[in-house]
């Protein structure tokens, strides 16, 4: 039988190049964007893989916070206390996933995550999208490099077969 902890590191490792296309997608509508300011769509296509870029992430911060902390928040603020939850390091259990600096960042895309979900695409404001989009490719490669040191840290457990909070 394959370890849980196994199964979520393979999830975080093949999640990664997905969240990294979506990146790409948003890095090239975005300079299509510049060029050629009267096509909106090329800033539906920003907000869009923005979006997946945040969802993609959260979707494995959800899976830390189920399978390894068992503790999904549950408040009407569970997604900022998700992201917040994901900095904490929780002795015996598991080090911090992020950052603090990574936490700040990331809830810029949270909340932006939140208009693309409530609002018209046309009420987006491209300056909001220039500020997520200079922070991407700065945030983008530290986080990759957090999430796949979690997945070796999963790796560990798995192959000791230790679960987290039980000595």
């Amino acid at each position: 039988m394959t370890s849980p902890y196994r199964l979520l590191a393979e999830r975080i490792r093949g999640e990664i190049p997905e969240i990294e296309r979506v990146v790409q997608r948003a890095q090239i509508a975005w300079s299509k964007a510049s060029r050629i300011p009267e096509e909106d769509m090329y800033l539906d296509a920003v907000a869009l893989n923005l979006h997946g870029f945040y969802a993609g992430v959260e979707r494995l911060f959800e899976l830390i916070a189920s399978r390894i902390n068992h503790n999904l928040p549950k408040s009407p603020t569970w997604h900022r206390d998700l992201l917040q939850q994901m900095a904490q390091d929780i002795s015996d259990v598991r080090p911090a996933v992020i950052g603090q600096e990574e936490v700040v960042a990331l809830d810029e895309f949270r909340r932006f995550r939140h208009l693309v979900r409530n609002v018209y695409t046309t009420n987006l404001a491209p300056e909001k999208m220039q500020g997520l989009m200079s922070a991407l490719p700065e945030l983008w490669p530290h986080l990759r490099v957090e999430l796949l040191a979690f997945a070796d840290f999963l790796e560990v457990l798995a192959q000791v077969g230790e679960e987290p909070g039980n000595d």
